[in-house]
């Protein structure tokens, strides 16, 4: 069957204020105040942009994102494919799930299978074999995480390439050319994802930079791009900067706009302080994506303050360290380590309340001893069961949001997917 992939539309739905009921103070935990939205907006109100009006867009959003015949409700998360494949899972292991968009990294498919086996297989799509949408990461993260083997230029970033050490420059321009051949779904521009901690004049430098490549990135999708291209927000832990940041990404009418730079080392509250600053400027006509978060809390969180789309490794990295998301009916704690001793005789599924197929077939005993005996289906299994975890929460927050019982149905839905943050 032939799937029609056209470029995507992004149709916001619906949207609950915080800032309109009485019971906002449900929403508070040790990470995270309602009061701290106000807060932030007080601190940051000399941009031009004050209308105290707009914190009443602040809040849980229900949305829709189409690309032709694939179609999708946010908020979301997407499965992480760094180099064509979610680890140790199948396309159609992943799609089993529920996920119609996943990501790769521009980055590493330059390196590794190369552009010209994706465009001998035609896109990444039919290499792979995904039969749904694909949002490639531009490899802004690399230019921080791979620091100590690149050189940053105002025309870009040169790399000493991690497998051989051969050198290889990315610019813009040229990102945006691979992924033209990687035929992404969703690009997103070159950035320098601002490391942590900087200082001030560090995180101005590196921001002010980001916009320029920007600015340089989305003049050439322009020219030669058929899909969509997300902007990202940078500024480090600087309110002021980030929206500045927006300030200048918003004239240039990206298709939607990401969050970049944060859960790079900073505290939870660190995190929510800042997007409880930045938000309020986001366009809300357009896909809010925040970039490289997926514990559960930090999910609950961030759609309360109205993200739509979520990425990260963690749900298959931790898989393959043992580590196991669970509701609180199954474990207190929303987590288990499959290889303690507890699990050894346990005839029970990973958590009873899930449906994956792993919990549908399996044991926690048998789990356990395929992941004490090196056996590499385990990795499948566990995965399999994270990130049907995370979708579960995400479809129980969009149903939340769709009655318009997130206030009420908030304590429970902490309780049951992220216990140590209730």
């Amino acid at each position: 069957m032939t799937i029609n992939r056209s470029p995507m539309q992004f149709q916001f739905k619906k949207n609950l204020s915080l800032l309109n009921s009485p019971q906002n103070s449900l929403l508070d935990t040790s990470d995270f105040k309602i009061s701290d939205l106000e807060k932030e907006f007080e601190e940051n109100k000399h941009t031009h942009f004050h209308h105290k009006e707009i914190l009443n867009d602040v809040g849980p959003r229900l949305g829709q994102i189409q690309f032709g015949d694939i179609q999708m409700e946010t908020p979301i998360f997407m499965p992480v494919g760094t180099v064509g494949s979610v680890k140790a899972l199948s396309p159609e292991d992943v799609s089993g799930i529920g996920y119609q968009l996943i990501l790769g990294n521009t980055y590493h498919l330059n390196l590794r299978p190369g552009m010209d086996v994706i465009q001998n297989a035609k896109n990444l799509h039919s290499f792979m074999n995904w039969k749904g949408a694909i949002l490639t990461d531009s490899g802004g993260f690399q230019v921080m995480s791979l620091g100590k083997i690149r050189n940053i230029q105002e025309q870009g970033v040169t790399f000493a390439n991690h497998i051989n050490g051969a050198k290889v420059t990315m610019t813009p321009e040229s990102v945006v050319g691979l992924q033209n051949t990687i035929d992404s779904d969703i690009q997103m521009v070159l950035d320098e994802c601002t490391s942590f901690p900087v200082t001030k004049e560090q995180a101005q430098k590196s921001m002010e930079r980001s916009m320029r490549w920007a600015k340089r990135a989305r003049d050439e999708m322009l020219r030669t791009g058929k899909r969509s291209q997300f902007g990202i927000v940078q500024g480090g832990m600087y309110a002021d900067l980030r929206i500045r940041s927006i300030l200048e990404l918003v004239p240039m009418d990206f298709d939607g706009y990401a969050v970049g730079g944060l859960s790079v080392g900073e505290s939870k509250r660190e995190m929510r302080r800042i997007l409880s600053a930045i938000i309020p400027y986001l366009p809300k006509e357009k896909p809010r994506y925040l970039m490289g978060v997926g514990a559960p809390d930090d999910i609950i969180d961030a759609i309360l303050l109205g993200i739509d789309m979520f990425d990260c490794v963690m749900p298959t990295r931790n898989a393959r360290n043992g580590s196991v998301f669970v509701r609180s009916t199954a474990d207190p704690k929303g987590k288990i380590q499959i290889k303690n001793q507890i699990h050894k005789f346990s005839n029970d599924p990973l958590d009873s309340n899930c449906f994956c197929y792993t919990c549908q077939n399996y044991t926690r005993s048998y789990l356990r001893h395929l992941f004490i005996a090196d056996e590499l289906l385990v990795y499948r299994l566990l995965s399999i069961h994270n990130l049907k975890f995370l979708y579960d929460l995400t479809q129980v927050l969009r149903e939340a949001i769709r009655s318009g019982s997130v206030l009420e149905s908030l304590p429970q839905i902490r309780h049951l997917f992220a216990p140590y943050s209730s």
